[in-house]
């Protein structure tokens, strides 16, 4: 995704030096860099993450593939892109194989700093539970 290494390169960039406020404490940009997976959990699983994440890329690549609705195809490409943002970090950002940190610069209130890719993720998992709650599932026809 390219907005998201783009944003990356930026706060890279822009905020070696320290947070930049947007609105008071409650939300700005800071850099971090991060080892494991979603708020701060398995720090150090770098590795576990990339082939992971490599993994979600397949599956959701080839579901993208079926016939399937615009929100569903928006979804997935979401949740596409932000895995291929992260994984490039992990792939890139490091000495060794898949062992790089995640950039992440977003910080907003309570919760820990995140990315663009970790946004279109939610956001992508999000369409796909509203999607699928408000999509009635088809009685199962019973067989002869």
């Amino acid at each position: 995704m390219a907005s998201d290494q783009l944003t990356k390169w930026l706060a890279l960039e822009n905020l070696s030096d320290g947070p930049i406020n947007i609105l008071g404490d409650s939300v700005r940009f800071e850099l971090t860099r991060n080892s494991g997976a979603a708020f701060g959990t398995l720090r150090g699983a770098g590795s576990w993450l990339a082939l992971l994440a490599a993994v979600v890329v397949v599956i959701v690549f080839v579901s993208m593939r079926h016939g399937i609705d615009r929100l569903t195809l928006t979804a997935l490409g979401l949740v596409l892109g932000g895995a291929v943002g992260n994984l490039t970090d992990r792939l890139f950002r490091g000495d060794g194989i898949a062992d790089g940190l995640v950039v992440d610069f977003i910080d907003f209130g309570p919760w820990p700093n995140f990315n663009v890719a970790d946004s279109a993720i939610v956001v992508g998992i999000m369409l796909i539970l509203w999607e699928s709650l408000r999509t009635p599932s088809k009685p199962s026809s019973p067989s002869a």
